[in-house]
Order: C-alpha cells, then structure tokens, then sequence
C-alpha cells in the first residue's frame, strides 16, 4: 500500500464496525504517559475486556515491567532493527483491545510506511486501540515545539489522524517550580486536546445530521505574515474574543522562497505573538492558502484574521490576491482583511 493521504481515510469513520481510537497524550518524556495507558489497560481487562498488547517503547520503564506480566503480548517483527507491528497477527487473533506504547513510528517497509497507517487497518477491522503519543510527534506542532525545547524529530503522526481520535487524554505533571517552557508545552497540549474534542463534536453531529443552534464554540485565527500588522490583528482578535470568551490563535506558513531578512522579521513576530499569550502554529505547505483553510476547518475556526497589501499588479489582476482566494476558499468561515 502507498504512502496514504490521511484526509482520504476517514470517509467511513462513522460506520458503527469501526474500532475506538483513545490517545494518551505527554507533553514531556517522563510525564508518565505510559503508566497511565497501562493502567487503563489493566482496568479494562478487569473488567472482562480482552486486551493484548500490540507494542511496546524500545525502553519499559521499569514501573511497568510488573504491568506487562498480565498481558498477551503480540511480538513486533523486527525488519532491519525497527519494531514493526504485527498486523496479520493481531488480526487472526482478534481481541477487543489493542496497546500501542508509541503512534509515531515510521516503518522500513515498502507497504504501510508509518506505525499510525497499522492502527488505522486494526480500526477499520473492528479492533480498540489504546495508543500513546508525546506533543512533539504530532506534526502541526512539531516545528513549535522544537523551538521551545531544542529537540528535533523526525518521526510524526498527521493531524487528520489525531483528529479521528474518540477519545484524547493529556497526562498531565505539576509544573510549579518547572521551566517555562513546561507550562507552555502544557498549554500547548491542553489546546490541542480541546480542538481533537471540538472536531469530535462536529464530526458526530455531522453523522447524526443534527445541527447545533448556534455555533458550539467560536475561535479565532490570526494569519501572521512578514508585512502584516501583526500586533493589531492580534489586539481586535483578542479584543473580540473576550466578548465571546473563546480562544485565539496564529499560524504562520513558512514559505521556501522567504528572504533572511523576511525570517528575521517573522521571527519577531512569532515572539512578539506568543508574548501576547497566543498560540502560533509554524506550518509548512507551498500553498498557504490551502493549508490555512485546511487549518482552519480541521480546528474548528469561525474567523479568520488576515493583512493584505494594497499593492495592484498585473499577477493579482489576472489570478487573484491570496486574500480573494482565501475568501473563496474559507466558504463558512467569516474573514477580517487588514489592509498594510
């Protein structure tokens, strides 16, 4: 099988057969993500559930080790020193419940080649999975992330996939004391969390062809770009929002043909955001039109906030500025230009 378009495989998401996705989600290595999973584990198999184990972590933690002698465990195959599920195996064995200690594996492999396509074929087979997974392996936050900690990874799961979840658990850890940066990946987590619930939401009322009378929670987004007048759009988003009581955040869509210069500024910006207490988001995509739409819709946003130049050339004539084909684009979704 290819590499899959996530936003392809969810079509029968509703469809009753389907297995139950629940996400322990760490914001931290060493939150205790893990124990927490297995714990759930060990109470849903007291409860008379049959659950096995599908993998495990490179390294138990030895607080688990004493968990783990309670459960069948599916053996990995290992293809060139990577543990790769077993899917056949897990299948002609069919229990109720699957463990995955890890989402974001890539496999070395020419079929299946990431550990979130293996959980997705068990779902569709009817199979629960209990899964973990730390902020940083999700790819939308991946670049945020790693510009608080330093810490690089390769290894990702796509949103579209975490937005399938049923149900998604932050563990959480005190953080009185901690670095700042704790609290901000904490912050970073508890976000994300909401939208997976908020898609839930509206996924469910979609398949049971209810609507809400009105709309279930307005969010903001603000459009951060090197020209933009970054700090006003941020003050009248959160200037609205507090007369919603809702939530405001900021993207920004790096571009490969940015100049150092246009780096340097949006860095600035990107700072200058975050220390007005706004979420930002660093995407990467060639069309920053389709990804912020595609942000916005899989967010939940219902207003978008976005700069644009007055500039009038010949290319925008004839194709249109990006913020005319925002507008098209985001049909549904209310767009606020700032003129720079």
């Amino acid at each position: 099988m290819p590499d899959s378009n996530p936003s392809e495989l969810y079509p029968g998401h509703d469809d009753a057969a389907r297995g139950r996705l629940k996400v322990f989600l760490g914001y931290s290595s060493g939150v205790g993500k893990s124990f927490r999973m297995f714990d759930e584990a060990r109470r849903r198999k007291e409860r008379g559930q049959d659950v096995i184990v599908g993998a495990l972590q490179s390294h138990v933690p030895p607080e688990i080790e004493p968990m783990l002698q309670s459960f069948e465990v599916v053996p990995t195959i290992d293809i060139h020193g990577v543990p790769v599920i077993d899917v056949a195996a897990i299948l002609r064995r069919r229990p109720q419940v699957c463990v995955v200690d890890g989402l974001a594996y890539d496999n070395p492999w020419s079929g299946k080649t990431h550990r979130w396509q293996d959980v997705e074929e068990l779902l569709k087979h009817g199979i629960n999975v209990v899964a973990s997974v730390n902020l940083q392996h999700i790819d939308d936050q991946r670049a945020a992330v790693e510009k608080l900690t330093g810490i690089r990874v390769t290894e990702t799961i796509p949103r579209e996939f975490l937005n399938t979840a049923d149900e998604i658990m932050v563990v959480d850890a005190p953080t009185e004391g901690a670095p700042p940066e704790l609290a901000q990946l904490r912050e970073m987590a508890l976000f994300l969390a909401a939208d997976v619930i908020d898609v839930g939401l509206q996924r469910y009322l979609r398949a049971h062809d209810l609507e809400p009378a009105s709309r279930t929670h307005e969010r903001f987004l603000v459009c951060l770009t090197a020209r933009a007048n970054t700090e006003r759009m941020i003050a009248s988003a959160r200037q609205s929002a507090a007369r919603f009581h809702c939530d405001v955040v900021a993207v920004y869509v790096r571009s490969a043909k940015a100049s150092p210069d246009d780096e340097k500024n949006m860095e600035a910006k990107l700072s200058e955001a975050r220390e007005a207490g706004v979420r930002v988001d660093v995407l990467e995509s060639p069309d920053p039109v389709e990804s912020i739409v595609e942000y916005a819709r899989s967010h939940g946003i219902t207003q978008i906030f976005v700069g644009h130049s007055m500039k009038n050339d010949w290319g925008s004539r004839l194709w249109g500025t990006p913020v005319s084909r925002l507008i098209r684009a985001a049909n549904g979704i209310d767009v606020r230009v700032f003129p720079h």
